[in-house]
């Protein structure tokens, strides 16, 4: 797949990216990583102390300057300052690692944003119910744009952006497959809210307002689609052994079945599904971040991009 612009964008390798700073210490130790990332990725705390430690310095600067032009902007109209939150959108593929990196982002700027109060929410629950995709023929495309609610997303972020209270994010279940009903994350006005999703970047053309209108920085996480097929796969093969095999579960009837053709029903599922809807609405998206993290074998995180302007 293609690379991003040189023109748009600053390259570091990781071994030059990591010395831009190293002023503090991971806070986590290798367990507590174990419990952070998402099943089948890979991250080490030397990717966190290399990676993740400069780039939270920079999110802090980001935040800084974040602050200080809303307090600019307040006190130019004569308004009393409000405490708007700063939001990060996390995108990427499916199986690509963006619940690893919003868990991770949540804990690291929790620990060194002292008095920040820190959240993070899935656009998953956004999605339709199943009986509603069902109903409009639409369960072989989950994951595509015209399977989420976008409405109730915007409405969602523009309630959080204007500081409302207790503000209700749906819950979906990948157990069950499912959006659960009456069930809600509550997010009430974070400093940061971290907002992970497939979506995040996209640009529906039904809409006059977008989710990234709401972000204040975005990351990508990028790798090549044939590595991110074989991640796929590997994790199906994990699942069945263990997720799979709960009664409970969405696909437990796939648990006993025989393993190669359950392998290969999963990859016609990424041909037709997840390859297309990676090609056609979330790579396009990957030009619209302010950073991106650019994966390698093994879940190896070899190089970052940096938006210059």
């Amino acid at each position: 797949m293609s690379v991003p612009s040189k023109r748009n964008y600053f390259m570091y390798p990781k071994d030059k990216w990591k010395q831009f700073y190293q002023g503090e210490s991971v806070p986590i130790t290798a367990k507590s990583l174990q419990q952070i990332k998402a099943f089948n990725d890979r991250i080490s705390l030397q990717d966190v102390q290399d990676i993740y430690i400069p780039l939270i310095h920079l999110l802090r600067m980001r935040l800084d300057n974040f602050k200080t032009w809303h307090d600019t902007r307040a006190m130019f109209l004569q308004r009393p300052a409000q405490r708007t939150p700063f939001i990060i959108g996390i995108s990427g593929s499916v199986a690509v690692g963006k619940s690893t990196t919003a868990r991770l982002l949540e804990v690291l700027l929790s620990h060194f944003f002292e008095g920040y109060k820190i959240q993070m929410i899935t656009t998953d629950g956004f999605l339709y119910p199943n009986k509603v995709l069902k109903k409009k023929h639409l369960m072989a495309l989950k994951g595509f744009p015209q399977t989420y609610d976008m409405p109730a997303l915007i409405k969602f972020l523009n309630a959080v952006k204007t500081c409302k209270r207790e503000v209700k994010s749906p819950v979906y279940s990948h157990q069950v497959y499912d959006v659960i009903p009456h069930r809600f994350d509550i997010v009430d006005r974070p400093d940061v809210l971290i907002v992970e999703g497939i979506n995040v970047l996209q640009l529906p053309s039904n809409q006059q307002i977008y989710v990234s209108d709401f972000t204040d920085f975005s990351i990508y996480i990028d790798a090549d689609a044939k590595l991110i097929e074989q991640w796929y796969l590997t994790r199906l093969k994990k699942l069945m052994k263990t997720a799979f095999q709960d009664p409970l579960n969405y696909y437990y009837r796939y648990a006993h079945q025989n393993p190669e053709a359950v392998v290969k029903m999963a990859k016609r599922v990424w041909d037709k599904n997840d390859l297309p809807n990676l090609k056609e609405n979330i790579l396009p998206t990957r030009s619209r971040a302010d950073f991106i993290i650019h994966k390698t074998h093994n879940h190896r995180i070899d190089k970052v991009y940096i938006r210059k302007y």
